[in-house]
């Protein structure tokens, strides 16, 4: 892969649409038929966790191909303590240039910028094969426990990756999604007459309804 032509800067507001459509176009019929990750984006923007300064698009040969956000959270330990961390997402890549070790890039370049700006940990919903390249394991073995999921339930969704190594030493809790990530779905039916009609379809492999 050439990386000479890639760019990865902060998200400009002039293109908050555009960027929209990419992670629309990236996520349409992939968990769910149709998706809402282009709405939840939007909502996160205004959303005082929101981290501006980790709002990261991505450009190849002058055109977007890509983009990742960072939102504050809390591990509410069992000790009594709120144990700041982040979550991560909606991150994407142009569907016809996935696969092709730009995700990989953009994730590790945002990593990085996040340990940099002195944050501990990451936690969010994953794929373990491919965010265990970029050194995620299981939440589960940091002690660490998924909001409201029962507890012989399957957690292998749900990763970490501490920033500052040892941060979530001795700690044990429950992480807790920002309230931003939930939204309506008649609100994203509402926000995505903005966009192309799009035909939503009930597909294999997908995990919602």
């Amino acid at each position: 892969m050439n990386t000479n032509d890639i760019i990865i800067r902060l998200e400009k507001k002039v293109e908050y649409r555009e960027v929209e459509k990419l992670v629309r176009e990236s996520f349409w019929n992939v968990y769910k038929p149709g998706c809402s990750e282009h709405y939840v984006l939007h909502v996160l923007r205004d959303d005082p966790a929101f981290v501006k300064e980790l709002d990261f698009v991505m450009e190849k040969d002058g055109r977007l191909i890509g983009q990742n956000v960072f939102v504050r959270t809390v591990i509410n330990a069992d000790d009594g303590r709120d144990i700041d961390v982040l979550t991560m997402g909606p991150i994407c890549i142009t569907p016809e240039l996935k696969r092709n070790g730009y995700g990989k890039m953009l994730l590790d370049f945002s990593l990085e910028k996040a340990a940099e700006m002195g944050f501990g940990a990451v936690l969010f919903e994953g794929n373990i094969d491919f965010y265990g390249k970029s050194g995620f394991d299981y939440a589960r073995k940091f002690g660490i426990r998924y909001h409201d999921l029962p507890e012989d339930a399957d957690d292998s969704f749900f990763l970490c990756r501490e920033l500052i190594p040892g941060y979530l030493e001795d700690i044990t809790g429950v992480y807790q999604t920002p309230p931003a990530y939930y939204v309506d779905d008649a609100d994203v039916d509402e926000f995505d007459k903005i966009f192309p009609a799009k035909e939503k379809l009930k597909l294999p492999g997908q995990i919602f309804k």
